[in-house]
């Protein structure tokens, strides 16, 4: 990928193949790949067929091919390293967080835009600079490698821990089960 263009076409086994590249897609792309719902070969079969246009066309001997290029799109033209680091940021939860701060540094409501490509979106995330969300993300990184927090850090924690603490995903099943157990306890 030539990270000077922004692409929304992707090469793939001779073909080519009209991409999915506005950071809304990408979002839903990225929430897909973390539903805690299906397994992971359904997550990524669903998150290629989200992301390449034509898709049903595309010879199954390609998915391989095809799942690369997604990823290496989803990292904004890099190649998967393969090692994940500690998970400081989710999508989801830090949407609100997100969007505010890359609003201030594009100058304008993204949102608003009939098309942002994914990759001119991720060049606003990572420009933001101090924010609420930097402050969240140091301690959530704190936290995770057992650091002490600053006055300031604990008495942000004790406010905003729903904020800084990731939220942890049911599934259907997991929340029917909850409900269950809630009736039979009269709540």
């Amino acid at each position: 990928m030539n990270r000077w263009e922004l692409p929304e076409t992707a090469e793939i086994g001779g073909r080519t193949y009209p991409v999915h590249a506005d950071f809304r897609d990408i979002l839903d792309i990225l929430a897909r790949l973390n539903a805690p719902e299906e397994d992971e070969a359904t997550r990524l079969y669903v998150a290629l067929a989200l992301f390449y246009e034509d898709f049903a066309a595309m010879p199954e001997r390609d998915y391989q091919a095809a799942a690369e290029w997604l990823m290496a799109f989803l990292n904004g033209g890099e190649e998967d390293k393969g090692r994940a680091g500690a998970k400081l940021l989710d999508w989801e939860q830090d949407a609100g967080m997100i969007i505010s701060g890359v609003n201030k540094t594009a100058g304008c409501e993204v949102r608003s835009l009939p098309f942002c490509h994914w990759w001119t979106f991720l060049g606003w995330f990572g420009a933001m600079g101090e924010g609420q969300l930097s402050t969240v993300v140091a301690i959530r990184d704190k936290r995770r490698r057992g650091k002490k927090l600053t006055d300031w850090e604990r008495e942000f924690y004790q406010e905003h821990r729903e904020q800084v603490d990731f939220q942890k995903r049911y599934t259907e099943e997991e929340r029917a089960e909850q409900e269950q157990f809630l009736r039979l306890l009269g709540e």
